[in-house]
């Protein structure tokens, strides 16, 4: 292992360890074949220096050509880092799930700290913890299930607390906010949950009880009430238009803000029974044009600058069928960053027309 200094990285090379920008976010994780794209990707956030492996990368070396038509997304599924995440994310899941109906179904007591054991041991990693939103992204093929949407809310909220550069009580707060946000959600039956199609005003009426049924569940337990209130006001808004009771800014709990914006999210970004997962980037723009006056300001801001920012250098696809990778962040239009396709850059902040369908 060597630390080389980023003007001097050379395709081929192999990071020995994550690389975080200095707000500590994630943005190459250990193990990733250096690319020309990635190494730009290093200079964009100022990133002096990198530990890198003694060796090259063989596979590399034998067809560097064929490497740089790898997309990072497909690069991203082939690094050990993302198989173990997967694992053990396939292993934690049913975990949960006993737990929360030994709980909402069975009566049984609430063990906070072994359900936080289940997004501990996803988050494990040998150098620190993981760019959450590369591995959700990447993962996208479970259906919109309460359990699997739990845990990812969990995680983002964890991800999303650092951020907000709270401190390590209230990251795990927030991750166990997250966690059992929607446990209401199992009172309600699998033919409403699961519905292929829009539900009637009565079935979304029903729905809608399950913030109320969360919070009833969790009241009996001797936990924060930050953790209540997180179930009962998860979609509550801002500005008054959100449930059950309508209240607005002041009186919504600060971890139930901060929930509702990594529950938003996960839903759209999700696989759901009756459509794919929703691209990144148009989440982002619904955010941007319909959320500013919905969420807390600091938070949402934080949020969607954060989360565009870990997309910088992804491949995506435009509605008209154009390829390129993401090479410019505007900051007055998050969703509309500057694409270089293989002929040209594309502001796509000037080009209303276009948008970025998928990222690939």
């Amino acid at each position: 292992m060597r630390r080389v200094n980023t003007q001097d990285l050379v395709p081929g090379m192999i990071t020995a360890e994550d690389v975080y920008t200095f707000n500590n976010q994630l943005i190459l994780p250990r193990g990733l074949v250096l690319t020309d794209k990635t190494i730009t990707k290093l200079e964009f956030y100022s990133i002096i220096n990198v530990r890198v492996e003694d060796e090259m990368s063989q596979e590399y070396l034998d067809n560097p050509e064929a490497d740089e038509d790898i997309s990072y997304s497909e690069r991203i599924k082939k690094s050990p880092q993302f198989l173990e995440f997967k694992e053990r994310f396939d292993n934690e899941v049913p975990k949960f799930q006993a737990l929360i109906d030994s709980v909402s179904k069975e009566g049984k007591e609430l063990n906070v700290d072994t359900m936080l054991n289940c997004v501990d041991v996803i988050l494990e990693s040998d150098d620190g913890y993981l760019n959450v939103f590369d591995m959700l992204h990447n993962m996208r093929q479970y259906d919109d299930m309460t359990y699997v949407h739990s845990i990812n809310v969990a995680l983002i909220c964890n991800v999303f607390a650092r951020w907000l550069k709270m401190s390590d009580e209230e990251t795990r707060l927030a991750t166990i906010c997250g966690l059992l946000h929607d446990i209401g959600k199992i009172s309600i039956p699998d033919i409403i949950i699961k519905k292929p199609a829009k539900l009637t005003q009565d079935e979304f009426a029903i729905v809608k009880k399950h913030a109320l049924e969360g919070y009833n569940i969790l009241r009996r337990f001797d936990i924060s009430e930050h953790i209540m209130n997180a179930a009962l006001m998860h979609h509550e808004r801002c500005d008054g238009s959100g449930y059950p009771f309508g209240i607005r800014n002041a009186k919504i709990d600060t971890y139930a803000k901060l929930v509702a914006i990594a529950d938003v999210y996960d839903a759209m970004t999700s696989a759901r029974v009756y459509r794919g997962p929703m691209c990144p980037f148009k989440v982002i723009e619904i955010f941007e044009n319909e959320g500013l006056q919905k969420y807390d300001t600091r938070f949402i801001m934080t949020f969607l600058e954060n989360i565009v920012n870990t997309y910088m250098l992804h491949r995506v696809k435009l509605n008209n069928g154009t390829l390129g990778d993401v090479v410019f962040i505007n900051r007055s239009s998050l969703a509309r960053p500057t694409i270089k396709s293989k002929d040209d850059f594309i502001d796509l902040s000037l080009h209303p027309e276009l948008y970025i369908e998928a990222i690939v």
